[in-house]
């Protein structure tokens, strides 16, 4: 029961092969709290993050030592995130390869997509502050 509660609340530990030969606990890349959404209940909690070899690393407390087993671990390598005027989206890519296909794929969308500026649409405002300003002492 106690496993399936720790699955439920997003609490199932991450496999040590996930991290194994990285020493999260010396001389980490970045540190930090932040706050994360559970897996499984949608819950925001505060954790401690380290970033280390490219993995994201999360543990409930911020002393972090060789004896610490984080509560899970992203390589960072296959994260993606999506911002739009009202949401943010993240997304976790089977693979390094599949998350640059999909940064150029949306990428070339945006471009092909986006309202186009040419250069009849640029105001120089420099250029037209001085002509008024000539006009002006005229």
């Amino acid at each position: 029961m106690a496993s399936l509660w720790r699955t439920a609340m997003g609490d199932t530990p991450p496999n040590p092969d996930d991290y194994d030969n990285i020493e999260y606990w010396s001389n980490p890349e970045h540190i930090g709290w932040l706050t994360k959404q559970g897996e499984y209940i949608k819950t925001w909690r505060h954790h401690w993050f380290v970033l280390k070899q490219g993995k994201l690393f999360w543990f409930r407390e911020f002393i972090v030592t060789r004896g610490s087993k984080p509560c899970g671990v992203v390589p960072v390598a296959t994260c993606l995130t999506l911002s739009t005027r009202s949401d943010t989206m993240y997304f976790i890519a089977d693979s390094e390869k599949d998350k640059e296909d999909w940064i150029n794929s949306i990428g070339r969308s945006i471009v092909q997509h986006s309202r186009c500026v040419t250069v009849n649409n640029i105001v120089d405002y420099d250029n037209n502050n001085n002509n008024n300003n000539n006009n002006n002492n005229k």
